[in-house]
């Protein structure tokens, strides 16, 4: 296993470096969840929510969470994405399902835009379905695949949606 590398000589936080890594094509799957009330889940589907299309905010605002990632993530590089992808499914009862897909081409990847990306459009579906539910759960949230980097490629052994 590598040695942590967000750390300087002092033991203290840092950036890591990235100005001798070549730019590479990456790409990350993110995936994550939330289960909720079969009544829930047909008032999202059905467009029923009072505050709007509740999957199209959910879109903009998981677009939005992974073009501000490093906003958020204190190590994380500000990253120049080349394209963003959102799409829901669910298991036609009481589970929603948000998978995100982000690329680039740049000297590092893009996991943790496809996690922040996943997690803000949860959170935005929480958000907007609250009124009519509180015991919402979101999660589990994980990596699914990455290609591209130094490390080279990563798929999720199970092959699991959350």
């Amino acid at each position: 296993m590598d040695s942590f590398t967000h750390f300087n000589e002092q033991g203290r936080a840092r950036m890591v470096d990235i100005s001798g890594k070549a730019s590479t094509v990456r790409t990350a799957v993110a995936v994550t969840q939330i289960t909720m009330n079969p009544a829930t889940l047909s008032a999202v589907k059905e467009g029923r929510i009072g505050k709007g299309d509740v999957l199209a905010v959910a879109q903009v605002a998981g677009i939005q969470g992974a073009k501000k990632t490093s906003d958020w993530i204190p190590m994380c590089h500000p990253l120049a994405l080349t394209g963003v992808n959102i799409t829901f499914s669910d298991n036609g009862h009481d589970v929603l399902h948000i998978e995100v897909e982000v690329k680039t081409e740049g000297k590092t990847g893009v996991e943790m835009e496809a996690l922040t990306a996943a997690s803000a459009a949860a959170l935005t579906v929480y958000d907007m379905c609250k009124a009519l539910q509180k015991d919402m759960i979101i999660g589990p949230t994980m990596l699914q695949s990455k290609t591209g980097g130094k490390h080279g490629d990563f798929q999720r052994e199970d092959h699991r949606k959350p």
